[in-house]
């Protein structure tokens, strides 16, 4: 006679999940860490939008009033001076050297270069069409990169050149910081770039923002 053993069932346990449940306390406190993240990011970028349009908005002001900085007192734009005539006339190196003799102290170049600044320094303070001023802003800074030619280790004299990094100066630097706030938006914060933002033409066009 068989005798047919049925495997005794033991009580099946609850399998516990490999990820735990946060609680409300712990994803509230990720949310704030990550708003208070963002919010220290926008502040940071404002920050360094005001002094980098400050720069701008500065450099417009010396060469047009003579305010006694790079400007002398009674050679600025107002007074008759050409804002373009001296650095594009001291260039002494580049392939563009003979070129940026011929420009200097031409007035379409001064009426350029001093619109530039002023247009440049006015949006990136206010936050405004910060992907126009970076691009006006950079080619600026390329034209002055080329006129120093970092590259150079003597001028065309013979003389040193004084360069102390063949590619990266500060013209880098800068033009790199305006396509880094116009990339970031960061007009928003401390600045005009919500409101510019609304208007109509540039909410149709996104490249005049």
């Amino acid at each position: 006679m068989a005798v047919h053993e049925h495997p005794h069932r033991s009580p099946g346990f609850p399998l516990r999940s490999s990820r735990k449940n946060r609680t409300p306390s712990a994803a509230g406190d990720a949310v704030s860490t990550l708003t208070d993240t963002r919010t220290a990011r926008a502040y940071a970028f404002a920050s360094l939008r005001l002094l980098t349009g400050f720069v701008f908005l500065w450099a417009f002001l010396d060469k047009t009033f003579g305010l006694g900085y790079a400007t002398p007192s009674g050679k600025g734009w107002i007074d008759g001076g050409s804002p373009t005539k001296g650095f594009l006339s001291g260039v002494a190196v580049g392939p563009m050297e003979s070129t940026f003799h011929e420009w200097a102290g031409a007035t379409w170049a001064d009426w350029l270069f001093m619109l530039g600044l002023l247009g440049v320094g006015i949006a990136v303070t206010a936050g405004v069409a910060l992907r126009l001023a970076a691009l006006a802003g950079t080619a600026m800074m390329a034209l002055m990169w080329i006129a120093e030619w970092p590259p150079a280790k003597h001028l065309s004299d013979g003389a040193p050149s004084m360069s102390t990094n063949p590619f990266v100066d500060y013209h880098v630097i800068y033009a790199v910081v305006l396509i880094a706030l116009a990339v970031a938006g960061a007009g928003v914060t401390w600045g005009l770039g919500r409101i510019w933002e609304r208007i109509p033409v540039v909410r149709d066009h996104r490249w005049l923002r």
